[in-house]
């Protein structure tokens, strides 16, 4: 387990334009690919991937069940779709409970998913889920607290890590967007497995949250899903 991060690196602006400059310098010095991949693109505005994103956490793991297997344009839809029943915005937890389960799958959610909502809202009402205490934890225990809500896998807890926490040493080896772009930058002939893009990203520690976006941002132009 990696140490528990310091009271800098839990703050979910870690990504700052200091810490980005800092993560910038170390993947262009660590690594002659990623040198030119972000030469390419040049500089990045790191909260651009955040905008429009719920900014508390609990919305912020309820658009990341909505999400999962939708493009990004078909999960922004379904969701929007979804809030109107509660007047376009979040729910409580007591407030998505006492919604009737076929009205919200009437909004484009499956069946599953609409479990999923419900043992994340039952969780956090219970206690077993404390999102105020989430970002004294270690990235490690963090997943593990996320990872025992149903629906919510190791892609949705990553997701969580780099987008809402802003912690700067996340590598999402199940993300199919950032497989593919290493495929890609690296020319190899299929895309890596996540053992294989374990190993390759080494190099660019303490920094591979950054090296991700910058991977991102090199599939702009094309669809990717998310995966559970």
């Amino acid at each position: 387990m990696s140490p528990r991060p310091s009271a800098g690196s839990r703050a979910a602006g870690r990504s700052g334009d200091a810490v980005t400059a800092a993560g910038v310098r170390h993947l262009r010095r660590a690594d002659p690919v990623m040198k030119a991949l972000i030469d390419s693109i040049g500089p990045l505005d790191p909260e651009a991937r955040r905008r429009g994103r719920p900014t508390d956490p609990y919305g912020a793991l309820l658009r990341s069940i909505v999400g999962q297997q939708l493009s990004t344009k078909a999960a922004r839809t379904i969701y929007a779709r979804m809030l109107e029943l509660w007047g376009g915005k979040t729910p409580t937890p007591k407030q998505l409970l006492a919604t009737d389960p076929e009205a919200i799958r009437a909004a484009g959610m499956s069946r599953p998913k609409v479990g999923y909502l419900r043992d994340l809202a039952e969780r956090v009402l219970d206690g077993r889920l404390e999102l105020d205490r989430l970002n004294e934890l270690s990235d490690e225990e963090i997943s593990a607290e996320l990872t025992a809500v149903k629906g919510l896998g190791q892609w949705s807890a990553d997701m969580f890590l780099i987008f809402f926490l802003g912690r700067p040493d996340v590598l999402p080896v199940g993300d199919l967007g950032v497989r593919r772009a290493v495929q890609n930058v690296y020319a190899l002939p299929e895309m890596p497995a996540p053992d294989a893009l374990f190993e390759l990203a080494q190099p660019w520690r303490p920094h591979r949250s950054l090296a991700s976006l910058y991977l991102w941002t090199s599939l702009d132009n094309a669809p990717v899903l998310e995966p559970s």
